[in-house]
C-alpha cells in the first residue's frame, strides 16, 4: 500500500512499509533508518515506538515522516536528517559542515584513553576535529584532560563548540581555526596527537557511497593520491609537537596499514608500535611514540 494522506496509518504500519521501501532500494539498515526517522518525526525516543505500534500517526507526523523518507531514499544520511549522531554513548549534533562520526573511530578513543588514563592533566591535540566527537569524548572520559582541537572549517568549529557546551566540557577544550599544526602557538607540545584525517584515496572517490559523496564535506574525507596526503603532513610534523613519551594515534583506512607505517619509518623519528585493529578485525589505528631521550 502506498504512503498516502488518505490511508489511516499506525506507527507500526509506517515502520513496516518504510523498512520494506528502504530495503528494496538497497539500504544497509532499513529498519533502523525507519525507526530513527519516525521517532524524529514523532518527537519521541526510538525505544518509545515499540510501545506505540498501534497508535495512529497524525497527519502532521505523516507529512514530516514522508519528507524524511523521501530525502533518505535520495541518499541523504539519516544523521543529517535528524541532526544528531551517537558516538561512544554520547549524542553529537551533526550537519553537512562536518563528517558524521563512525563507530570505527571509537577504536581511536579507546587507545587514547588506555594510554592517557594514568596521566595527570594530559594535554591532547585533535587535528581535524569536525563535530568535536574525538576531543569531547576524551574530555568526558579523561576528566582532567586539556584538549586543543583544530579544524580548517569555521562552520565545523561552530558545531564542535556547541557540542562541547552540550556535554559540559567547553572549559577544557580550546578550538583553533586553521590547517593542521599551523594555528598552534610556537613550542606547544602534547602528550598525544590524535587524528581521523581525510584518508579516502582520489582513485577511490567514484566508489564512495552516494551518502558520503553527495552530502558529507569532501575536505573531511578526500585524502589525495593513495589517501595519504594529509596523513603524510601530520607524520612529518608530529614529533615536533609531542612531549617526550607522547603518542601519535592515527585512524587509517583498512588497506593503508603498510603505507602509513612506511611513512612513519622513513619520515619520522617516532617509534612505531603494533597496529590496533577494530572490532571487525580491520587495521584501524597506527600508533607511534616519541622517545624519552635523544
Amino acid at each position: 500500500m502506498a504512503l498516502t494522506h488518505e490511508t489511516v496509518w499506525t506507527l507500526g504500519q509506517l515502520l513496516q512499509w518504510t523498512t520494506q521501501f528502504l530495503s528494496q532500494r538497497g539500504f544497509e539498515t532499513p529498519r533502523l533508518d525507519a525507526e530513527v526517522l519516525l521517532a524524529h518525526a514523532q518527537g519521541c525516543r526510538r525505544i518509545d515506538l515499540y510501545a506505540r505500534f498501534d497508535e495512529p500517526a497524525s497527519e502532521e507526523v505523516r507529512d514530516k515522516f514522508r519528507q524524511l523518507v523521501r530525502q533518505r531514499a535520495e541518499g541523504c544520511p539519516v544523521a543529517y536528517l535528524v541532526g544528531r549522531k551517537e558516538f561512544f554513548s554520547l549524542e553529537f549534533e551533526v550537519s553537512p559542515a562536518v563528517l558524521i562520526p563512525r563507530p570505527s573511530t571509537e577504536t581511536l578513543i579507546v587507545e587514547a584513553i588506555n594510554r592517557l588514563r594514568s596521566k595527570v592533566q594530559p594535554q591532547i591535540l585533535d587535528l581535524g576535529t569536525g563535530s568535536g566527537n574525538i576531543a569531547i569524548t576524551l574530555a568526558k572520559y579523561l576528566s582532567s584532560a586539556r584538549v586543543t582541537a583544530v579544524d580548517l572549517s569555521a562552520e565545523a568549529l561552530a558545531v564542535a563548540r556547541r557540542n562541547a557546551e552540550r556535554h559540559g566540557v567547553a572549559d577544557r577544550i580550546t578550538y583553533l581555526h586553521g590547517d593542521l599544526f599551523a594555528p598552534l602557538p610556537a613550542h606547544t607540545q602534547f602528550d598525544a596527537i590524535l587524528s581521523n584525517p581525510p584518508y579516502i584515496a582520489d582513485e577511490e572517490l567514484d566508489r564512495v557511497p552516494v551518502g558520503v559523496r553527495h552530502y558529507e564535506p569532501e575536505v573531511a574525507y578526500r585524502g589525495g593520491p593513495g589517501g595519504l596526503a594529509i596523513v603524510r603532513r601530520i607524520i612529518l610534523d608530529a614529533a615536533n609537537f609531542l612531549l617526550p613519551g607522547g603518542y601519535l594515534l592515527l585512524e587509517i583506512g583498512a588497506d593503508q596499514e603498510r603505507p602509513v607505517r612506511h611513512l612513519i619509518e622513513t619520515l619520522s623519528p617516532l617509534l612505531l608500535e603494533p597496529t590496533i585493529y577494530d572490532t571487525d578485525r580491520y587495521p584501524r589505528v597506527i600508533a607511534a611514540r616519541k622517545l624519552n631521550g635523544p
